[in-house]
């Protein structure tokens, strides 16, 4: 009986037990010839024609990509009808998508932070709070949204409440609420992504969303800001 000569990965025989063993195989037979081992390649780097990573695409470059509305209104319909079965009511609903919101707005901010100070030479981070609501109102709604927010009102009753109006908010554009729930906003999760934007920039607040339509616009939506005293206090501080 003929024995085929093992791959040298695999041999524990000497050289002397290989040279002896050579003569048992018919070398004019292929029933006993191995095929070649395949060659490795150590090299590091991704293969040709292979899709790239997502880490390892520039920041930058993605500042302008869309993503489809529709893909985002099954995923966001998904994450509703995700959280409603684990919930108790509607302000328990509002509160988990105000904290989902909340985890997307400290990734913006990061976001929006970072290309700031590639993109210039010298980035500015604002210290007074009109300036950041206007930067919320327009750069953080056109990074999330793709549009910038319809207008911006200052309570006249409060002076420490400050009001940002989306009249057709893309994130409630495909979503039907029962009549039961008739006081539930899902723009909640927006409310989170500017209490967390506020907070990363220095302006603690608590952030509400509020259902306010009219027969123009159905679906108008109002984020509630209320600054903490402390805001208040340093605003003052800073005019003198």
């Amino acid at each position: 009986m003929a024995y085929a000569q093992p791959h040298p990965r695999l041999s524990v025989l000497s050289n002397s037990s290989l040279s002896s063993a050579e003569h048992l195989s018919p070398a004019s037979s292929s029933r006993f010839s191995l095929p070649s081992a395949p060659s490795i390649n150590t090299t590091s780097g991704p293969k040709s024609g292979a899709r790239p990573n997502i880490y390892d695409r520039p920041l930058n470059k993605t500042r302008t990509a869309e993503v489809s509305s529709a893909a985002f209104a099954f995923l966001f319909s998904e994450i509703v009808q995700y959280t409603q079965k684990r919930v108790n009511g509607i302000n328990d609903l509002e509160r988990r998508l105000n904290t989902l919101g909340y985890r997307i707005g400290t990734r913006v901010l990061e976001l929006m932070a970072w290309r700031n100070e590639s993109a210039s030479k010298a980035p500015k981070r604002e210290t007074r709070f009109l300036p950041a609501l206007m930067s919320i109102h327009t750069h953080v709604w056109r990074a999330v949204f793709g549009k910038p927010a319809d207008a911006i009102e200052k309570s006249v009753e409060n002076a420490d409440e400050y009001m940002i109006i989306d009249n057709d908010p893309p994130i409630t554009r495909n979503i039907s609420v029962p009549r039961d729930m008739s006081s539930l906003s899902c723009s909640s999760f927006t409310a989170g992504i500017v209490e967390a934007v506020l907070d990363g920039l220095g302006f603690s607040a608590r952030v509400t969303a509020h259902n306010t339509p009219t027969e123009q616009y159905p679906n108008r939506t109002t984020i509630l800001i209320k600054l903490e005293k402390s805001v208040l206090e340093r605003e003052e501080a800073l005019k003198t």
